[in-house]
């Protein structure tokens, strides 16, 4: 388990975490989601012991990372695929990796047949590797040690189709065998495949957090008429508080008949009504974190 309390990291006067809270349980994965600069590779360097933090706590099973023996055998880290020795070879990565936790070299095969390296590719110098093998790398090493705990970001990177399918399924995997995963990615619609808990950051705050089901199923009801300002007016006079949500509709959290009937009662003739999960969880990530996007954020 995971367990993040309070966490602030401030540098100077710029707050790059700022009292964040969250849990990740055994045997489901944590999709971790944030614009640019939202904290996200902050707090993971926290929990990982990598940044300290200002205040709060970062306890990775009940414990600060930085306390537990031999921590790759209870904790796997992977947070950037790229900084790996460029002149070693694969094998050579893994096989000193293996020899730093006291594990014999047989893991070194067993994690390179898991992710797919071949033993010709494992014997060529990293310098050469294309950023999917270094994510493949970087992943073998996190489970090099067979920890119950995994704090991946963006390991998708790179990754073709079939390799973000082998990732899906290897944590998918791991999870129901009762492991911990914590997974950032910009690819929201692998977090809405693979994860059963979001936890969405912006500017440094969590905006939102819970089940997959429960955040889509609280995103209310989407509506779009012709005239969207008599909309707008419409369900205002009702008393439905609205947001603009894409191509020109609006959102409002009360259910689509309360909606209809309001728009109806004002003689607005609408072309959408739905629920407004049925847009998945981009939309749902652009709208919580709207004022905290680089492109179209005002400044």
């Amino acid at each position: 388990m995971i367990t993040v309390d309070r966490l602030t990291r401030t540098y100077g006067g710029y707050r790059a975490v700022d009292d964040v809270s969250f849990t990740c349980r055994p045997g489901a994965v944590t999709g971790f989601l944030g614009p640019n600069g939202a904290g996200k590779s902050t707090t993971m360097r926290i929990i990982a012991g990598l940044t300290p933090a200002t205040s709060g706590t970062a306890l990775v099973g009940g414990v600060n990372y930085l306390d537990i023996p031999n921590p790759g055998t209870q904790i796997g880290v992977l947070l950037d695929a790229s900084a790996q020795h460029a002149g070693r070879t694969g094998r050579e990565i893994l096989a000193l990796s293996a020899i730093t936790m006291g594990l014999p070299m047989s893991r070194v095969d067993e994690m390179l047949k898991l992710v797919s390296l071949t033993p010709a590719e494992s014997k060529r110098r990293v310098k050469n590797y294309s950023l999917g093998m270094r994510q493949r790398l970087g992943i073998a090493n996190a489970l090099l040690g067979d920890p119950r705990i995994l704090i991946l970001d963006e390991p998708a990177n790179g990754l073709d189709p079939a390799g973000i399918h082998w990732m899906r399924s290897l944590l998918r995997d791991y999870a129901n065998r009762g492991g911990t995963v914590l997974l950032s990615s910009h690819l929201l619609h692998e977090i809405e495949v693979i994860a059963d808990e979001i936890i969405v950051i912006g500017q440094g705050k969590i905006v939102a957090q819970g089940t997959k089901e429960e955040l889509l199923k609280t995103a209310g009801t989407f509506v779009k008429a012709g005239d969207a300002s008599a909309l707008a007016n419409a369900l205002t006079a009702a008393g439905l508080a609205t947001t603009p949500s894409g191509d020109g509709g609006l959102r409002t959290e009360a259910d689509p008949a309360t909606v209809g009937k309001a728009a109806a009662a004002a003689g607005v003739a609408l072309v959408e009504l739905r629920p407004a999960e049925g847009a998945g969880l981009e939309e749902m990530f652009l709208e919580l974190t709207s004022s905290t996007q680089r492109e179209g954020a005002s400044s």
